[in-house]
């Protein structure tokens, strides 16, 4: 069965092979004989499935044994170089083996390394064919023998038996195609082909077309014989007479004794011949040749016989020759080198850089200009060494110019190609510089873009202008007027004296000042380029040149929606003519400008309304109670037109008690500051009813929790008593005050804080410090101490380390106090103590506003700050006593009222004070119980206190003619300056409060 199979397949690969065959004889009859054996040999590499086809014919005169290479497919010819030529008798290599055995032959291809000799490393090459290629060679068979091989250049598998036959099948087709091409028209005195020895009419076709042929000369006989393709190619006729003079006439004259030269030399060196020359033909006519042959030797070594082919070189040659002349005298500089870096061709342009010629050729480059060129040497040398075609622009010394040099590494040197740069470096330079000023351009309207969109008010706009277009145009005056009213005012300036200023504030904006009313009025603007221009063009201004010390100017109009807003002028101390470029850019800049102007004018307007709000609100100034010397700082936002809800107070209470109150509503703008105005109002009413700190807190939670859910605030309420020493404090989600003890400790009250206002529901702790005499209490908002780089904790620390500095040691302590018996008046002799305090604690307020907010950082959120002396009252200024009950305590309240009033030498109120004092008790004993006190307690005015346990509080009734009583506090706030009724834990204290006459010593 398999064997069946087998023969099958045999059958179906040789009819497939045959009906290729056929094919090709019935598509083939009209092809030339070398299309014939093209298309054969397509069919054979196809067949075998290689790489490559080869056909040679053996050429040359009779006996010359040599097969030639006349087609091939599959490979380009360089890579075939050594299977050009293949001597029969020598050559190991396929084609020769099937001619000399007139068989089919398959071997390696790696025998070609016999012809192609040693590599550069001393191992012979095979070309660049796969190491594992083989050949698979037929004989071409003529009348007398094998007259040609047809081979196929394949992998390393040995041709199947079918693949052979095919082969074969293919070389006898080709054999009888050509047979009858040859008995086809053609020369009737000529036989076929095959009747005529190797080197006929097939290989004269081919040679024909390629205008070679072949040569044979005996050495010894001087017998010169060639082929019909040499006769024709030379122009010889048939007749000629076959010797090496008649080839030595044909050569022109001035070529032989090169010619003959290059005959001795390989007759010598019993080398290889090579000769490019001209002949003149016998028709006259002149061409072109080469020739190449090669010696036979005989078994002595002498030469016998020098077989060689020619071929025409005219066109090449023709070509050559027009290259050069392209080359001579083409634009570019072009010049050679050989490996010595000697010159050795320049065209016409070279030699205006390099030098003649007749003067340069022949030296080493480096001696002329080129080695006066940075660097050029070096890269010649990189790029002859690496092989690799280089490139660069260079200046030449002789002439300045620049070139670009483009460097080719060719066999015996280096070439060099010089192209004219010099107007395109320009112009790319111009275009470079162009789009850098373009780009800086952008680049500067993008800044003042920026500037201008974070300038705030006016003040900012005309810092961005003198800090973003100054400067790039070089000029040295900035004046911006602003339209207000019906005249221009000066908003800002830059480099202008005071006298031209108050000269131009205030002109007004549409008559009586030409230059500006002409551009605000038409909207356009002006560029003078020199003093004598501006006073052609405004006669009646002449002496404004010399006033602003000025000499050119460019006066822009101030457009912002359509509205003129005012004029920008920029001004230089030089004259200047304004380019086209500088008109356009200037004009667009100051639509910029007017934008920014506006929306800081707005701003101004806003914020001042908003600053004179915020101002009604607060304080306007501090009350001086005896108990504190106080001074306040307040800092709005720096970024920002909203006002914020910070605020504060210092308010006297009975007893010399003094309430310290400080603030924040959460929040900016106008309803913030209504809230603030509300809780500040709020707090005086709930101090003047004398609550304790935490209840004034659970009050206002309550109004800050009635305004609705997005509201709150923060509040430090702090009660100081000179007369205990005890601050009371408590704080709903405020930072924590710092104390500064006399002795220049600092503390922070270690307090939880209660949530802010309207967070959070009552009660609210209240912390009980006791703080000695000259203690500082110290007040402040989270914006002195928090901000988006620093956290609250950090910024209370670092408020700490300033009050504990150098300079802060020394403004925090105490000043000297009066004696402790003395009381504290108001008279010159107190205010010199006061003043000289007062004036410390603002140093130490700008001190640490300084540390905690530079003025160049922007804040976002306002700051308040409060710092309070405390002064505490001597034992020696208390007296208190307590009081039976019944209505003999009114006549000891007298007495004693009577005793220590002489005793502190103020006579003068005893009258009035034992009236107070009378009633005061009598209202105890009728309307209250007891234990009662009576206290009296000297100060800048005379307090008198009597306290009962009853929490009724007496109030002021209309009496009748007829009542017997309700007389009595009428007459009490009659003889006091002030009198009021306080909650105590025991009950009430009634206290009346009357004025010390500044004459009045103590004894």
């Amino acid at each position: 069965m398999e064997q069946r199979r087998g023969t099958d397949t045999a059958e179906r690969s040789r009819s497939w092979g045959d009906e290729r065959l056929s094919l090709l004889s019935a598509v083939g009859a009209a092809l030339t004989d070398r299309e014939v054996m093209r298309h054969a040999l397509d069919q054979a590499v196809s067949e075998l499935g290689g790489i490559a086809g080869l056909v040679h014919w053996s050429c040359g005169p009779a006996g010359s044994r040599q097969l030639r290479l006349v087609l091939a497919s599959g490979l380009p010819l360089p890579v075939l170089r050594a299977w050009e030529e293949i001597r029969q008798d020598v050559a190991p290599l396929a084609p020769a083996r099937a001619v000399r055995d007139g068989r089919f032959v398959w071997i390696p291809a790696a025998a070609t390394e016999a012809l192609a000799g040693p590599r550069e490393d001393g191992r012979p090459s095979s070309g660049i064919l796969p190491e594992a290629t083989t050949v698979a060679s037929v004989p071409l068979i003529g009348p007398d023998g094998p007259v040609g091989a047809l081979s196929v250049l394949t992998g390393p598998w040995e041709p199947t038996g079918e693949q052979t036959a095919f082969l074969q099948a293919v070389g006898h087709w080709a054999e009888r195609r050509l047979a009858r091409s040859a008995a086809g028209p053609g020369e009737g005195d000529e036989p076929p082909w095959w009747q005529q020895r190797p080197g006929g009419p097939v290989l004269r076709q081919s040679l024909e077309a390629a205008k070679a042929g072949s040569w044979e000369w005996g050495v010894r006989t001087g017998e010169m014989r060639w082929d019909r393709a040499g006769l024709t190619l030379l122009g010889i006729p048939d007749s000629y007479e076959r010797r090496i003079e008649s080839w030595i006439d044909l050569i022109h004259p001035e070529d032989v004794p090169r010619v003959m030269a290059a005959t001795e030399k390989s007759l010598r060196e019993r080398s290889d011949y090579e000769a490019e020359y001209r002949v003149r033909r016998p028709d006259g006519t002149t061409g072109w040749v080469q020739s190449r042959a090669h010696l036979e030797l005989d078994d002595h070594g002498e030469p016998v016989r020098m077989v060689g082919k020619v071929w025409d070189t005219t066109e090449s040659r023709m070509a050559r020759e027009s290259v050069g002349q392209a080359l001579r005298y083409m634009s570019d500089a072009f010049f050679a080198v050989n490996r010595e870096w000697r010159i050795t061709f320049l065209n016409v342009e070279a030699e205006r850089l390099i030098g003649p010629a007749g003067q340069v050729l022949g030296r080493p480059l480096w001696e002329g200009p080129a080695g006066d060129v940075p660097e050029l040497e070096e890269r010649c040398r990189r790029a002859a060494a690496g092989g690799r075609p280089a490139g660069f622009d260079i200046r030449w010394p002789t002439d300045g110019r620049w070139y670009h040099i483009r460097l080719v590494s060719v066999p015996d040197g280096l070439t060099a190609y010089l192209t004219d740069v010099t107007d395109r470096r320009t112009r790319a330079a111009r275009r470079a510089e162009a789009e850098r000023a373009g780009a800086e351009q952008a680049a500067r309207i993008s800044e003042l873009s920026n500037a201008l969109a974070d300038a705030v008010t006016t003040r900012d706009v005309v810092d961005v202008v003198a800090a973003h277009i100054l400067p790039p145009f070089g000029a040295s005056g900035l004046l911006m007027l602003s339209l207000e009213g019906g005249r221009l005012n000066v908003v800002g300036s830059v480099g202008y004296p005071l006298p031209f200023l108050r000269r131009i504030d205030g002109v007004p904006a549409f008559e009586g000042y030409r230059l500006l009313n002409e551009v605000l009025g038409a909207r356009r603007p002006y560029f003078i380029p020199s003093a004598e221009e501006y006073e052609r063009l405004f006669p009646d201004l002449a002496g404004n040149p010399a006033i602003a010390h000025k000499n050119a100017w460019a006066v822009l109009p101030l457009t912002a929606s359509g509205n003129a807003i005012g004029t920008c002028s920029i001004s230089f101390d030089e004259p200047r003519r304004f380019s086209a470029d500088e008109r356009t850019l200037l004009t667009a800049l100051s639509g910029m400008v007017a934008q920014a102007l506006a929306r800081a004018r707005l701003y101004d307007t806003e914020h001042a309304r908003a600053q004179a709000l915020q101002r009604g609100l607060l304080p306007r100034a501090l009350p001086t109670p005896a108990a504190v010397t106080s001074t306040v700082r307040y800092l709005p936002a720096s970024s920002g037109t909203d006002i914020g809800g910070d605020w504060y107070d210092v308010i006297p209470l009975s007893a010399e008690r003094v309430a310290l109150v400080i603030g924040d509503v959460m929040g900016h703008g106008l309803a913030e500051a209504a809230t603030m105005g509300r809780l500040r109002t709020a707090v005086h009413t709930l101090a003047n009813l004398e609550l304790p700190p935490d209840e004034v807190l659970a009050h206002l939670n309550e109004v800050v929790s009635d305004l609705g859910d997005d509201s709150y605030a923060t509040c430090l309420y702090a009660v100081y008593d000179p007369v205990s020493g005890v601050c009371s404090l408590a704080r709903a989600g405020h930072p924590p005050p710092l104390v500064v003890r006399p002795d220049g400790g600092v503390e922070c009250p270690d307090s939880v804080p209660d949530p802010p206002l309207g967070a959070t529901e009552p009660p609210f702790t209240t912390v009980d410090l006791r703080l000695p005499d000259g203690s500082l209490l110290v007040l402040y908002t989270d914006g002195l101490v928090e901000s988006a780089t620093r956290d609250i904790d950090t910024g209370i620390a670092e408020c700490a380390q300033v009050l504990t500095s150098e300079r802060g040691r020394l403004l925090t302590s105490p000043p000297p106090r009066p004696h402790p018996d003395r009381p504290e008046q108001d008279g010159p002799e107190q205010d010199g103590p006061d003043r000289a305090d007062h004036e410390r604690l603002d140093r130490l307020c700008d001190l640490l506003v300084g540390a905690m907010l530079p003025a160049q950082q922007l804040t976002a959120d306002d700051t308040a700050l409060l710092i309070a002396r405390l002064h505490g009252l001597a034992p020696g200024n208390i007296a208190g006593w307590p009081l039976p009950e019944g209505p003999v305590a009114a006549g000891l309240a007298r007495a004693h009222v009577r005793e220590q009033l002489t005793a502190w030498g103020l006579q003068e109120l005893v009258a009035t004070t034992e009236l107070l004092a009378g009633e005061l008790v009598a209202n105890v004993v009728r309307h209250a119980r007891g234990p009662t006190r009576l206290r009296l307690i000297r100060s800048r005015s005379l307090l008198c206190e009597v306290s009962d346990a009853s929490p009724t509080t007496p109030r002021i009734r209309r009496a009748a003619e007829t009542d017997e009583g309700g007389r009595g506090l009428q007459l009490v706030s009659a003889l006091s300056q002030r009198w009021g009724t306080r909650y105590t834990a025991e009950g009430k204290c009634i206290w009346t409060e009357q004025p010390i006459p500044r004459t009045g010593t103590p004894s």
